[in-house]
């Protein structure tokens, strides 16, 4: 099993047990070295990742990945991202057969459902790391490096602007904030179909709208203090079924959780009123995902991570859906993608990267349905890839899987669906898929402060 060490986490955990025995604590240190944090412009890529390939060849180096549509697709603002590597080749198949073979660049999850589900496979490509960033946030990271601090226990950040607040990190909780507050633009607007199917393949899919101000991401923010403790502002509105048409759910999510936690307000087109809604986070269930997934479990992970210790456990070479353009195409339709106990395989692209693992155990006193979740976070994107997700006896109950792609566009690499996977009864939920709905706007310079706002969701409920 591949395993990299980091040579600063030594002298970084030395120097805090030193402090600690002083009295300090620990959000008396910000960030890395100058010296540490030169390393983002050699050995690390700009983001944090090793810029070199592994030692067998199997994952390349970074050389820049896709800052711009490629040479080889035909892009115009508005388009489905069509696919640059196409003409790639199915390197191996991954079936319940010869999984053992393959087991040390697996997770837990993809073994267990391998186990499931005979008719489960993973096509496995060349490895492609086509992640790129713009160059402010590039600069953003190596200011935070140095800058950054965990403050609250861990539960907030501060020091951060608009970049990885940890490109270097030490700890696990700061990788799950490095997932939480990556870039995904500043401001942008999505329609997104979400659905579980029945266990006999059936489904009902649900249309929602979103839109989103990633304030920590705000351009125009000169200080971390300009944020308000805000990191970003979320709307939702379904779109369809008509049952459910005209929903609304907002979301003030906050960078020190501990100083100010999430607020959220509902709006229901049976009753006319904005209501605040406490239920949205944590182990509360999604409302669309048909029971299968929490209020946490959009995004792979979002909210507060102060219900769970998270240790690092190291970086790892795992296979992950990666570069999945084909699953988001928007030649496909639903139907094509669903399948009764799992979507159609054949559509995902998995290839070989390195991840950071980490392992979050339910604090003592806390309580949520999950009693321990193990994440693993590209080191390419910070995105978390995949999970397993236990319930109180310890036993593997759900996995999720995140498809990232690279938007070349902008630039910025994220998951462009994601699904929960729930061993125990057998079904699964997937959500974000575009391919009959617009692309994502991530240039939606029309939106407002005010339009994030229980008033503002009152007026967009009556337009």
């Amino acid at each position: 099993m591949f395993r990299t060490a980091n040579p600063s986490k030594g002298l970084i955990r030395c120097t805090l047990a030193i402090g600690m025995s002083l009295g300090l604590s620990v959000s008396a240190f910000a960030g890395v070295s100058e010296s540490e944090a030169a390393r983002l412009d050699s050995d690390l890529t700009p983001m944090g990742a090793e810029r070199a390939g592994n030692a067998a060849g199997t994952i390349p180096a970074w050389t820049g990945g896709l800052s711009t549509p490629p040479a080889n697709v035909t892009y115009s603002a508005g388009d489905h991202h069509a696919d640059p590597f196409a003409d790639d080749p199915i390197l191996f198949t991954i079936t319940p057969e010869n999984a053992a073979s393959y087991a040390e660049n697996m997770t837990v999850g993809q073994l267990e459902i391998m186990d499931a589900y005979d008719t489960y496979k993973m096509n496995v490509y060349a490895s492609r790391r086509s992640c790129a960033f713009p160059e402010s946030i590039y600069a953003a990271n190596r200011q935070n490096a140095v800058n950054a601090r965990l403050v609250a226990g861990g539960n907030g950040v501060d020091g951060a602007l608009l970049g990885t607040p940890f490109p270097i990190p030490s700890e696990g909780v700061e990788v799950v904030w490095n997932h939480n507050l990556r870039y995904r633009g500043h401001k942008l607007t999505r329609q997104f179909s979400a659905f579980s199917p029945s266990f006999g393949g059936g489904f009902t899919a649900i249309v929602v709208r979103d839109q989103v101000i990633f304030t920590y991401a705000d351009p125009a923010k000169e200080a971390f203090a300009d944020l308000n403790n805000i990191s970003l502002k979320y709307m939702q509105t379904v779109i369809s079924p008509a049952r459910r048409a005209g929903e609304i759910i907002l979301v003030h999510d906050t960078i020190n959780q501990v100083e100010g936690p999430r607020n959220a307000w509902s709006y229901s087109p049976g009753t006319r009123r904005v209501r605040r809604a406490p239920t949205i986070a944590y182990d509360n269930p999604q409302s669309y995902s048909d029971g299968l997934q929490t209020a946490d479990n959009f995004d792979l992970f979002n909210g507060s991570p102060d219900r769970y210790t998270w240790e690092l456990l190291g970086k790892f070479e795992k296979y992950i859906a990666y570069n999945s353009y084909r699953l988001g195409s928007d030649a496909l339709t639903y139907e094509q993608i669903a399948q009764e106990r799992h979507i159609d395989q054949d559509l995902v692209r998995y290839e070989l990267h390195r991840v950071w693992q980490v392992e979050g155990k339910l604090r003592e006193n806390q309580r949520h349905i999950y009693n321990r979740r193990v994440k693993y976070f590209d080191e390419d994107s910070w995105t978390m890839a995949a999970a397993d997700l236990y319930d109180a006896r310890g036993e593997l109950w759900r996995i999720q899987e995140a498809h990232i792609i690279q938007y070349y566009d902008v630039p910025t690499c994220f998951n462009g669906s994601e699904m929960v996977y729930d061993l125990i009864i057998g079904r699964y939920t997937i959500q974000g898929l575009k391919n009959q709905e617009p692309m994502i706007n991530f240039f939606a310079d029309e939106l407002d402060e005010s339009q994030f706002t229980p008033s503002g969701v009152r007026a967009s409920a009556a337009r």
